[in-house]
């Protein structure tokens, strides 16, 4: 199979929002190229004696999506300056010229791979690709997360996923019942159970990453099971030590689907986009429970206190703010 490639010449500045155009686009991957210099930390995960020469950074970048064959490259094209035109005022997105071009499908599915390296999140937890034998920075007595994302978004290196296993690590307890809004490749949901937790629920509007989460489970050694629909699941007879993945969308109905009302969840993350997380709030604040906590993530900084506005509104009070570059991830325990 044929892929179109659609490269657009922009900025360094722009790059966390192509990522958030991206995700509103359901566009399944995007591929960038800069001269930002590589930090000691980036150095040292690509174990090479020799590193790569770069030019001088000069603020540009190119961003490259990936579109099956056939797509309308032009009406992409429109749909992608449109989203920009959001964060206009905040972001200077560069000339954005473009050029189209075509790749076989197994260097847009694969390739990727040789960048995406084991990583420590935190003292506690590291992430392992499912293709590494090892994480070589590993030690004795830490959580190793094995996550092959596939086409689902989630491998744990970007800030908003770091964001919300830092708080999990904190807030999460063990014993805890979760529950995973927009579960991506599940990996949230797998270190729910990692760190503690009795059971976790995850769901996702797009059904290839619902599935997908099941595998990664499997691969983490932690039972998963799928659903095809979040209509007629029980959280509550989710067998202890399990994951219960479905596909579902909570803003498609003014009201909590039949089967998860009177459901109450000890701990909620939610590492999706801001402008989603603000309306899923009131269903957020249904579903957990009093004194129990919810982490937010993809939050830009600029959203951030509108995020914490609809929490606060909605009888959650904010314990913890943090931030990574671009973004923020927030804590809050529900009154």
């Amino acid at each position: 199979m044929k892929w179109i490639k659609l490269t657009l010449n922009t900025t360094t500045e722009a790059l966390d929002y192509f990522g958030v155009i991206a995700m509103d686009l359901e566009l399944e991957g995007f591929e960038v190229e800069d001269n930002v210099p590589l930090s000691e930390e980036d150095k040292k995960r690509m174990f090479v004696d020799i590193l790569p020469t770069i030019k001088p950074d000069d603020g540009t970048a190119r961003v490259s999506f990936y579109v099956p064959e056939g797509t309308d490259t032009e009406k992409l094209l429109e749909d992608i300056k449109r989203e920009t035109q959001e964060y206009a005022g905040v972001c200077d997105f560069g000339e954005m010229t473009y050029a189209v071009d075509t790749t076989d499908e197994c260097d847009y599915i694969n390739n990727w791979k040789k960048y995406f390296k084991s990583f420590r999140v935190n003292d506690r937890l590291v992430v392992k690709p499912t293709w590494e034998d090892k994480a070589p920075m590993a030690k004795d007595g830490d959580i190793i997360i094995e996550i092959d994302p596939g086409i689902a978004f989630g491998t744990g290196a970007h800030e908003t996923t770091k964001l919300c296993l830092n708080a999990m690590s904190k807030y999460l307890k063990k014993g805890d019942m979760c529950v995973d809004i927009g579960c991506g490749s599940g990996i949230l949901s797998i270190a729910s159970i990692l760190l503690g937790a009795g059971k976790t629920f995850g769901f996702d509007i797009d059904d290839s990453a619902s599935r997908i989460s099941v595998e990664n489970a499997k691969v983490n050694r932690i039972s998963a099971e799928y659903r095809e629909s979040i209509d007629g699941c029980d959280p509550d007879k989710i067998e202890d030590g399990t994951i219960l993945f479905a596909t579902g969308n909570l803003l498609a109905s003014e009201d909590l689907p039949g089967s998860l009302e009177g459901c109450k969840f000890d701990y909620t993350v939610a590492n999706i986009l801001a402008d989603i997380i603000i309306p899923l709030t009131p269903y957020a604040a249904k579903l957990t429970k009093q004194g129990g906590y919810i982490t937010c993530s993809g939050i830009l900084t600029t959203k951030e206190e509108s995020v914490a506005k609809a929490l606060r509104e909605n009888g959650f009070e904010i314990v913890e703010t943090e931030r990574m570059g671009e973004w923020s991830g927030i804590t809050a325990k529900r009154l």
